[in-house]
């Protein structure tokens, strides 16, 4: 949700050239697949808001691997924009409490 608001926002800015790929496109759990989009993008800015989500109730139910996965998302993501020299990264985490 707050994703799709920051890309329409920016969208609006035909000064800045957006580079997206979605879940089908980049696996945010692949380091290796996540190192290749940014090295071949250059990014100057990141805007981290990918998560899994499910809500409460599958927090309740999944709360491990909401968590690690979540950290390992983050993680990769923000070692990769790193690497590859990006100027800025906003990281927004989740208003989801995990149990």
């Amino acid at each position: 949700m707050v994703g799709s608001a920051i890309v329409r926002n920016l969208s609006l800015d035909t000064s800045i050239e957006l580079v997206l790929a979605s879940r089908s496109e980049l696996d945010l759990l692949d380091t290796f697949a996540v190192t290749r989009f940014f090295d071949g993008q250059q990014p100057d800015r990141v805007y981290l808001a990918a998560a899994r989500v499910g809500g409460i109730h599958a927090n309740n139910t999944y709360p491990a691997e909401f968590i690690s996965q979540n950290l390992l998302i983050h993680n990769i993501m923000m070692q990769a924009a790193h690497n590859s020299g990006v100027q800025q990264l906003l990281f927004l985490g989740s208003s989801c409490i995990y149990p």
